[in-house]
């Protein structure tokens, strides 16, 4: 299936040049046709059916299974968030913590992999270690320096700032040899590369699928590595976290399923499904070829002076320098073009999917080329 032919399908994509896939992803008509359809079976067949609780718990089954799938994981390893923010609070909200503990995160995570580590260090007392790095880039011997007196490490897998992948694989052998957890925010990875969760080895791996799996908001999901849920209590339980929620004592569910606690809408998790089984069908392999193609592009027609993010691929985000990044992202905005200014670097993002075109691209460039013009007659 060519991912270009999909572009009809999606109607965002017909009022201007969107590039910024890594904050959200529209979502093709399947896609919303398949949630609407999940949520008029569960209000208007499963009442007088096998019944709405029957039906939705069937849905999430479903779902579990197509995460686990993409993921390379097990499906009661999967547990259903509403995004990456919820699944990382879920982990940090079941480990008992005090003055003693440590977690490390880097300079480049998202607000998700910071503000979670800020309150337990207000509340509990913790111990919070940023990890510096250059250009997008972490050094595993800053990771040993630390490892030992780590109790987890919070790192994101694809940084949202320069679209670099961070060797996660190797971060995880260093923190399990020191006895450490490693939680990996991966929400920039589905969808636009492939992804193994076996192979990193983490213990926990979050995701959503709103940003480059083009599914709904709200449909997030938590992977917790089988055994690793054990010595974990979540702050929150319901029908959906036990075995039995009638029995006289409460036994967690295995597995990833004691971080899920009660009803929740059908609706973005069947959207997710038919998204997942979209990219799929394209296949991700060919998905991440043709972003290559299309942010070699991109680079090339901006030059290695305003470019921040490294020059061979890594990612369909690429990060460019601006004078000033708000004004430069309204420009745009009004030239019908959608990318995104960072907090840090302060820059303009531009994010390209394997639905974008070298058109779209072409005219992101003219639009940056026309304030360096601007910028040089000024």
């Amino acid at each position: 299936m060519d991912p270009t032919a999909i572009r009809d399908e999606m109607p965002a994509l017909e009022t201007g040049v969107y590039c910024n896939w890594g904050a959200g992803g529209p979502s093709p008509r399947r896609v919303v046709e398949a949630g609407e359809a999940a949520l008029e079976a569960h209000e208007y067949d499963a009442p007088t059916g096998d019944g709405m609780y029957a039906a939705a718990l069937e849905g999430f089954e479903e779902t579990r299974a197509a995460v686990a799938d993409l993921l390379g994981a097990s499906p009661t390893e999967i547990a259903l968030t509403e995004s990456t923010t919820d699944g990382i609070n879920r982990v940090a909200s079941a480990i008992s913590w005090d003055e003693t503990d440590v977690v490390v995160r880097t300079d480049l995570e998202h607000a998700a992999g910071i503000l979670p580590w800020q309150r337990l260090e207000r509340e509990h007392g913790i111990d919070v270690r940023v990890l510096e790095t250059a250009g997008g880039r972490l050094d595993l011997e800053a990771v040993k320096a630390v490892a030992s007196e780590a109790t987890l490490f919070c790192v994101s897998s694809l940084t949202w700032s320069h679209g670099t992948r961070l060797p996660i694989a190797g971060l995880v052998d260093v923190a399990h040899d020191a006895g450490a957890l490693v939680l990996v925010d991966a929400v920039q990875e589905p969808g636009q590369v492939p992804v193994d969760v076996e192979e990193w080895g983490a213990d926990f791996v979050v995701g959503a699928g709103h940003k480059w799996l083009c599914g709904p908001f709200g449909s997030g999901f938590l992977y917790v590595r089988e055994g690793v849920e054990r010595d974990l209590v979540p702050a929150a339980i319901g029908y959906r976290s036990v075995e039995d929620a009638t029995a006289a004592q409460y036994a967690y569910t295995p597995g990833a399923g004691r971080f899920e606690v009660g009803t929740s809408s059908p609706t973005p998790y069947a959207g997710l499904r038919e998204a997942i089984d979209l990219i799929q069908a394209i296949g991700v392999e060919r998905i991440e070829a043709r972003i290559e193609s299309l942010t070699d592009r991109f680079k090339t027609g901006l030059g290695d002076e305003r470019l921040l993010s490294p020059r061979e691929f890594e990612s369909g985000l690429v990060t460019v320098t601006a004078d000033d990044p708000e004004a430069t992202v309204e420009r745009l905005a009004a030239e019908g073009v959608v990318v995104r200014s960072l907090p840090y670097p302060d820059a303009v993002r531009i994010s390209l999917h394997a639905f974008n075109t070298d058109g779209d691209v072409d005219a992101v460039l003219e639009a940056l080329a026309d304030e360096s013009a601007a910028g040089t007659r000024a």
